[in-house]
């Protein structure tokens, strides 16, 4: 075989290639392993020592390789590699995976270095396993048989084993007795069919403490890439904290619905007695001339009595407004803007402006739409004027449509910007209603996975309230059946 034979397969070759004798003499070297020396040419390689871009230590092994391999006969040789760290000419040390490969003809003098390197390989092994081992999150891979194959701290603390108690234990002896007979099952099913998916958000999943105690999880699954055996891997969320949080709200949810519904009946009874009363009381007077003073003073007894009822349906409604709809569909934005504009009296003196920017949201449309009506007519009843200007848009940002109703009224003191959310807070004396409408607005609003917001100042000058509701239907916001 001739030298250009040899060459010619190499000058090209995307790894960096050398050929060298029994010495450690080089010969040839492609571009690729200039590159990697940090020589300036291909041609700068001829006639070096190979040995000389290794440490001390390192070289002396090396030639003691190169002494066994070119001492057996050439029909013996195999190919070997070794990972070692290379002494670049820039100052430069990359690990590389160097592997020694007999060159046939010749009479077996001369051998090919492959020399690939390895840094950007072990850089990201070595960023995964600090980001495996300091994730706040249980992380565990298992292989084909459901085998524990690898654990992070975050998950030994979970369960209480240690890590190495962990390794080559099936699985399942993190899952409670009755998950057991069927998760062979689900192993093998997901192998079969290895797509990315969350375990745990549609129906209860516990895991199993080392102590016997259960706790909730959600567990997300995804193939592990390996070079060897299929491996996959799982991150196990501990949700009991969010569990205790949703039954908190539940119960206090409930709490309060039952405790509205009960007011609300003691203080009907009285309030219809007392509006009876006067009901007689005027029957009783009817054709007698009564005086300003008291004629007006029951007028005022009525007023009062009817908004007291209407204080009692606010609450109902309050109470209420904390239960999510689960009636999803598919709203076009612009439609329930003029909706809600259309059911929303808004004086002739008022100019309003549209301006929705964005497609369609996938929520239940009766609170959302209750919602901007009631933002809406805010705006007005809160101006201050009988002439001014309203504005209405909605943007997209991330999954949340955001809705902004703002005016260019008498705005919101910073003061009362946290104020006017609670119940029976009212911004002014001097305007109708018993503080109940925006303490209902949010909590409808953050029952459905929403926030709501305000500045006392927007860019018309006076009030600005924004609306974030999410425009993407989340799985922990699906009904639980």
């Amino acid at each position: 075989m001739t030298t250009t034979d040899i060459h010619a397969p190499l000058v090209h070759a995307p790894i960096a290639a050398l050929i060298v004798d029994a010495a450690g003499v080089v010969s040839f070297g492609n571009a690729a392993a200039a590159t990697l020396l940090a020589e300036p040419d291909a041609g700068a390689l001829r006639n070096s020592l190979f040995f000389v871009w290794f440490c001390e230590d390192d070289a002396e092994t090396l030639r003691q390789m190169f002494d066994v391999f070119f001492k057996v006969p050439m029909e013996t040789r195999g190919s070997w590699s070794r990972q070692m760290v290379l002494n670049g000419a820039d100052g430069s040390c990359p690990t590389v995976t160097m592997t020694l490969a007999p060159v046939a003809g010749e009479g077996g003098e001369r051998a090919v270095v492959y020399l690939r390197n390895m840094t950007r390989e072990i850089t990201a092994e070595r960023r995964f396993s600090q980001m495996f081992e300091t994730l706040p999150l249980g992380v565990v891979v298992v292989d084909g048989k459901g085998r524990i194959a690898q654990a992070n701290a975050m998950l030994s603390s979970q369960f209480g084993w240690k890590v190495e108690q962990l390794i080559g234990q099936p699985l399942d002896m993190l899952l409670p007795q009755r998950y057991r007979a069927e998760h062979g099952a689900h192993i093998a099913a997901y192998a079969a069919a290895p797509v990315a998916r969350v375990m745990g958000t549609d129906r209860d999943l516990n895991g199993l403490h080392r102590h016997g105690r259960e706790f909730p999880v959600e567990i997300a699954l995804t193939r592990f890439e390996s070079s060897a055996q299929p491996l996959y891997m799982a991150i196990v969320s501990d949700i009991s904290h969010r569990k205790r949080s949703e039954r908190a709200l539940q119960q206090t949810n409930a709490q309060l619905e039952e405790f509205t519904y009960v007011a609300s009946h003691d203080l009907r009874s009285p309030l219809r007695g007392i509006a009876d009363l006067v009901t007689w009381i005027q029957e009783d007077l009817e054709g007698t001339d009564l005086p300003d003073d008291v004629v007006h003073n029951f007028e005022r007894i009525t007023q009062r009595i009817e908004r007291s009822e209407q204080m009692i349906d606010d609450l109902l409604s309050y109470a209420r407004a904390g239960v999510r709809d689960s009636r999803m569909q598919r709203i076009d934005p612009h439609e329930l803007v003029e909706e809600a504009l259309e059911l929303t009296a808004i004086p002739e003196g008022f100019e309003v402006d549209v301006d929705v920017q964005g497609g369609d949201i996938v929520a239940p449309r009766a609170p959302l739409s209750t919602s901007l009506r009631n933002l809406l007519s805010n705006a007005v009843k809160h101006h201050g004027g009988t002439q001014g200007h309203v504005r209405i848009s909605m943007r997209e940002e991330g999954r949340f449509a955001i809705f902004t109703v703002e005016d260019d009224g008498q705005g919101i003191s910073p003061e009362n910007e946290d104020r006017i959310f609670k119940l029976f807070h009212r911004a002014s004396p001097k305007t109708d209603g018993d503080g109940v409408g925006l303490a209902f607005t949010r909590r409808m609003i953050n029952a459905h996975g929403g926030m709501v917001t305000v500045q006392g100042r927007g860019s018309l000058g006076g009030a600005s309230f924004e609306v974030h509701w999410p425009r993407i239907l989340l799985r922990e916001n699906e009904d639980d059946d």
